[in-house]
């Protein structure tokens, strides 16, 4: 490994499963010390586990405002300022405009919306000079798929974000960008009240309309991170890397 990021101090959130782990096995990798959170002591164990060597997992609900001031307190007090943030946790309840509840609308809203939001304003004053924020948007920011309606508005109010912290934060020589995956192999598929057989194949039904004709893989999405959070991308903020195997280009 080139270890791109030697010696940087790395955030991922949402990081015990699926792009988030594959993200911090490769910061890792790369070099960083990396901390994760997720949503469960279960999941929190379970990185444990797969990424020995990692600095911390701790369970943080991105919602919470107190949880992630603490996370990020407690980074700056005992690793110093932080480098890299891949603000990635995320739920995805499904349900038509008709049929979908409010509760699950909130819930998303606040999870894969607010949360970053709440991440970026109390990680500001802990960054390093040159630090680097990647968000998880996705191409439902972009698509009108039936069933993603509270996804898709949290994912587009993403993409937003991502320019209005641009605008705030680069003169600070802060880097804000976003990675946009497809439909990807990961455990969120499984998380929408749907048995895991039915969520395989929904997403397996996608693949006709990709052209690579596969689904991605977290590592498929880890690796554009790596590059967006690295100095390889040191003159591109703002931006919104598309990794979807052409599924939104063709």
């Amino acid at each position: 490994m080139s270890e791109k990021l030697s010696g940087k101090v790395a955030l991922v959130t949402g990081g015990t499963s699926g792009i988030g782990l594959a993200t911090a096995r490769l910061f890792m990798e790369e070099g960083a010390r990396v901390v994760v959170t997720g949503s469960s002591e279960a999941s929190v164990a379970q990185a444990r586990a797969a990424l020995p060597g990692l600095v911390w997992a701790r369970v943080s609900d991105a919602r919470s405002d107190a949880d992630i001031k603490a996370l990020v307190q407690d980074m700056r007090a005992e690793l110093g300022l932080i480098d890299v943030a891949f603000l990635n946790a995320g739920v995805l309840r499904g349900g038509s405009l008709a049929q979908a509840s409010e509760a699950d609308f909130d819930e998303v809203l606040d999870v894969d919306l607010k949360g970053p939001w709440l991440a970026m304003r109390a990680l500001i004053p802990h960054l390093a000079p040159g630090a680097s924020i990647v968000l998880n948007t996705s191409v439902a920011n972009e698509r009108g798929w039936p069933g993603l309606g509270a996804y898709s508005a949290a994912k587009a109010g993403l993409r937003a974000l991502v320019r209005t912290a641009t605008a705030e934060l680069a003169p600070q020589g802060i880097r804000v960008n976003a990675v946009s995956p497809g439909p990807t192999l990961t455990p969120i598929f499984g998380r929408n009240g749907v048995p895991a057989e039915q969520a395989e194949a929904a997403a397996n039904s996608l693949i006709p309309r990709i052209p690579l004709g596969r689904l991605g893989q977290p590592e498929d999405i880890a690796k554009a991170v790596l590059f967006l959070a690295s100095g390889d991308a040191a003159f591109v903020v703002g931006a919104e890397l598309v990794v979807d195997g052409g599924l939104s280009q063709v």
